[in-house]
């Protein structure tokens, strides 16, 4: 995939299978939920944020491609002298500093507590496949509406 859309909806796509697999892991009740979460969330939340990332730089067209997408709006290079901000970046910066994608984003930096300092199994604050889907499902209602504006530029 060269396009950044392409990148961010590849990363979409491996996050629900493993917001899958996380639920067909929860339904065997063979591991607690706890060490479920452990194992899942850090993979699940890398790929919404890196969707997120690429299609931040869809929005922004830099030019070529990063290596890596950007984790927030911060991580965006400068827009180009003379062009104009797109409006979905606001929107961003809205949603990072008081909306879900914010939520999403720090979700990582909760500190995980485990429940006895016998017991090694922790689980990210907040982290459950249905959390994620929620991020997932709302960050392709993005995509979808915001990419009908951007094909028509």
């Amino acid at each position: 995939m060269s396009s950044a859309r392409g990148q961010a909806n590849h990363a979409l796509y491996l996050a629900r299978i493993l917001i899958g697999a996380w639920r067909r892991d929860l339904d065997t009740q063979s591991v607690a939920a706890k060490t479920l979460a452990s194992a899942y969330w850090p993979g699940v939340r890398n790929h919404l944020t890196n969707a997120y990332g690429w299609f931040l730089v869809e929005i922004t067209r830099p030019g070529g491609l990063p290596e890596t997408p950007p984790q927030c709006l911060a991580e965006l290079p400068e827009i180009v002298a003379g062009k104009a901000m797109p409006g979905e970046i606001r929107e961003f910066q809205r949603l990072e500093r008081e909306g879900w994608i914010g939520a999403m984003l720090s979700a990582e930096s909760d500190a995980p507590q485990s429940s006895s300092m016998h017991n090694l199994a922790v689980a990210a604050a907040g982290a459950d496949p249905e959390q994620a889907e929620t991020w997932a499902n709302l960050l392709q209602q993005l995509f979808d509406r915001m990419g009908d504006s951007l094909d028509e530029y």
